[in-house]
């Protein structure tokens, strides 16, 4: 399955400059067990009322489980979590 984070910055939060740091930590979601591939999808636009990031990760349903108790998703949510104007959480096949 697919598991899709697709998040907004605040207005005043230089999202670009973070996307190192924060491909960084989703690429430590490899060694998760359940979980094949993390790919992080910056925003090609610069309208407002678009998000600018989306995470898309590739898991098994228990690799799901297995994330949700993650220290990389842990460190996303403390780390970055004020920062966000808004979240979506998305699953597919």
């Amino acid at each position: 399955m697919k598991h899709f984070i697709i998040a907004k910055f605040k207005e005043n939060i230089d999202w670009k400059a973070l996307l190192p740091e924060i491909t960084e930590l989703f690429d430590a979601g490899r060694a998760i067990d359940g979980i094949s591939d993390v790919i992080v999808h910056p925003s090609c636009s610069s309208r407002s009322n678009r998000f600018h990031i989306m995470i898309e990760i590739h898991l098994t349903p228990e690799g799901l489980e297995n994330w949700d108790k993650s220290d990389v998703h842990k460190t996303w949510k403390a780390k970055y979590g004020d920062m966000l104007e808004g979240k979506t959480i998305f699953d597919c096949e």
